[in-house]
């Protein structure tokens, strides 16, 4: 089995790296299965022929498609046409080098953010298409929205298995700590870090009462490998943590503060956007199928992205 994982450099690329762990002859090597992490030094993926160039150097017969133009909230609102734009062309090129070149199976990482803005709670993977996404990222979310589509065509007209996870929101090491352009926790962090250094306040756009389940990098890469395994439904599965595991952003915040030893004031910036209140999942169908598997704890996870991001600072992605 070779496995080509596209966004291989990024969080959830470095993820399935350590959850691999065996590095041989220039592969990662695990249970017998040979993965290929792909960067963009490899090809750019919104232009079809990189792509296809890729496809054929590599000739997988299996693909993790992790591969996306990404960024936090504010950089969403400020791009929503080229949020759209690229990663329409990344996921057509991929999906359909994946039919041409008669890839067994290729898994999909969507967004919760593709659900639907105004919406019942919990979500589950029967509600995305029942409304549009929220405003603030709404280029982002149809382009990720739309894997999901492809992945149905594909299926009914050439029997493609090709499916889609819907992880929610994903942190750890190797992440973007860019304040402005990443998620949360590693612009929580990456904040906090400079606040220390500084002297200064810690200061948190918007009101931190917004609710999120976060999923820890390295768990997510289990369950993208169990997936590989488990999983040929062409319908996509939500992967993240339980219901009464969701915090709010204050928590986050919190948690950031105490494992970065910050002593100063944290202060809340309410004039700032909060974004989407709440995007409660459901993991009902994760769990009816591997009831036991056991997630990072959100304190856990924080503390070892506070100790890789003070430890790696001068190389991290910022």
């Amino acid at each position: 089995m070779k496995i080509l994982v596209t966004g291989g450099s990024g969080l959830v690329g470095s993820g399935i790296k350590r959850v691999t762990n065996n590095y041989s002859k220039g592969h990662y090597l695990y249970e017998g299965r040979e993965f290929y992490f792909a960067t963009s030094s490899d090809g750019n993926l919104v232009n079809y022929e990189e792509t296809k160039s890729l496809f054929e150097k590599i000739k997988p017969t299996h693909v993790i498609h992790l591969a996306a133009k990404v960024g936090g909230l504010f950089s969403n609102l400020r791009q929503n046409v080229e949020f759209f734009n690229d990663n329409m062309d990344i996921n057509r090129n991929v999906l359909h080098c994946c039919y041409l070149y008669k890839v067994e199976k290729c898994i999909s990482c969507l967004s919760t953010c593709i659900f639907p803005n105004k919406t019942t709670y919990p979500i589950d993977e029967t509600m995305i298409h029942n409304g549009g996404p929220h405003e603030s990222n709404i280029g982002y979310s149809y382009a990720k929205r739309m894997i999901d589509v492809i992945n149905h065509c594909y299926n009914s007209q050439y029997g493609c298995n090709f499916t889609s996870i819907i992880p929610t929101n994903i942190y750890g090491p190797n992440d973007n700590f860019n304040i402005e352009d990443g998620h949360v926790i590693p612009g929580l962090i990456h904040k906090c870090y400079l606040a220390k250094e500084k002297n200064e306040d810690f200061v948190i756009w918007g009101s931190g009462t917004p609710l999120r389940q976060f999923i820890y990098a390295d768990d997510l890469a289990r369950l993208i490998l169990w997936c590989l395994d488990n999983y040929d439904n062409h319908e996509p599965i939500i992967l993240s943590v339980d219901e009464e595991d969701e915090v709010s952003i204050k928590e986050v915040a919190l948690l950031v503060a105490k494992h970065m030893n910050f002593e100063g004031n944290i202060v809340f910036d309410s004039s700032k956007s909060d974004g989407q209140f709440k995007k409660t999942a459901n993991n009902k169908k994760l769990r009816s199928i591997y009831p036991d598997y056991k997630f990072q704890s959100i304190e856990n996870g924080i503390k070892t992205t506070c100790d890789w991001f003070k430890k790696n600072f001068e190389n991290a992605r910022k």
